[in-house]
């Protein structure tokens, strides 16, 4: 349960990507009461931080598959940012398809790099290539707006909902265990 006080002066939390995107997912689950803003990089969500824009950033920093996920560790470190939290929260990717698509019209899926290194031996196995683009939600966007019965994106379940997709096969994770460290962060002095 949230108290008033972890309310006050809710504003807005910085992540990188767009909504439907695993960091959007834990924004909207870790501070339900502050305003989610996407930005297309990890500098620009810290920038958003550092400029006063947003009073938080929300950053993954650990993925228990793939191990630091750079460059976003590196950029908390350089950028001398305060840790208010962190949260391991588990990581299950989906293959999005057009709603007419079927799993054997897909030739390649769409996501985060990050994302595809923890279910290529999946896509392997289903003979699915792998195109780095630089967020789940943004490929589940995009796989929506091209219309292309042979593409797909790996994301949340939850993206497929907020583009109008398909849920061609869920738990593509190579690991059922799969998880990311997110860390919560503030501007020094802050």
């Amino acid at each position: 349960m949230t108290s008033a006080v972890e309310n006050e002066g809710s504003g807005c939390v910085a992540y990188q990507g767009a909504p439907g995107a695993f960091s959007h997912e834990a924004c909207l689950d870790l501070r339900p009461w502050d305003e989610a803003v996407g930005f297309e990089t990890f500098q620009g969500a810290i920038d958003a931080l550092l400029s006063g824009q947003c009073q938080f950033a929300l950053i993954p920093v650990e993925n228990s598959t793939v191990g630091v996920v750079e460059p976003a560790a590196t950029l908390v470190r350089e950028a001398g940012l305060v840790v208010v939290s962190e949260a391991w929260r588990p990581i299950r990717l989906a293959l999005l398809g057009l709603p007419e698509a079927r799993l054997s019209d897909i030739r390649t899926a769409e996501s985060h790099p990050v994302a595809l290194q923890q279910c290529s031996k999946a896509l392997g196995e289903l003979k699915i290539a792998s195109v780095e683009v630089f967020d789940t939600g943004g490929a589940a966007a995009a796989v929506a707006e091209a219309g292309d019965l042979t593409r797909a994106a790996v994301a949340p379940a939850r993206a497929a909902e907020v583009y109008g997709l398909a849920v061609l096969r869920n738990d593509l994770q190579d690991f059922s265990d799969n998880r990311t460290r997110f860390v919560l962060l503030s501007a020094p002095g802050a």
